[in-house]
């Protein structure tokens, strides 16, 4: 089974978005990725970071993953705790139940502090896209 750590970012809300994600096999780092996503909100951010994890499962092969988020929110929208209002999310959530089809995927809250790697790479990946607008006279 993977273990995979996910975080999303977003410098400002709404703002340029990154995600992380560190994905592990039997303990050992098997794949990273810190990516700029474009510009929305921190939730949308947690929920594409969750959708390119599960992406990457598949790509993988696999067909058993335990994805692990400090967002609360997210995790328990999809382990359905909580009911998905905002239409943005509603459509990132049916994507990532589409994406769990012939999965066992088990989504777990972790606090912050246990995500670190993800967070970092997330944060890189927002600040490339926070470099990108300054260059073109869209930042501070």
């Amino acid at each position: 089974m993977l273990v995979i750590f996910t975080d999303g970012a977003s410098l400002g809300n709404p703002g340029p978005m990154g995600v992380g994600i560190v994905i592990y096999r039997e303990g050992i780092i098997v794949e990273e990725l810190s990516e700029y996503i474009g510009m929305g909100t921190n939730n949308i951010a947690e929920y594409t970071a969750v959708i390119k994890a599960l992406e990457t499962v598949h790509s993988m092969g696999e067909m058993e993953a335990r994805v692990k988020s400090d967002s609360q929110l997210v995790v328990r929208q999809l382990n359905g705790e909580y009911k998905v209002k905002d239409p943005d999310l509603r459509i990132l959530k049916d994507k990532v139940d589409h994406l769990c089809k012939g999965l066992r995927v088990h989504f777990e809250h972790i606090p912050r502090e246990h995500n670190e790697e993800a967070d970092k790479l997330s944060k890189e990946g927002a600040e490339i896209g926070r470099k990108r607008m300054q260059g073109r006279g869209g930042g501070k």
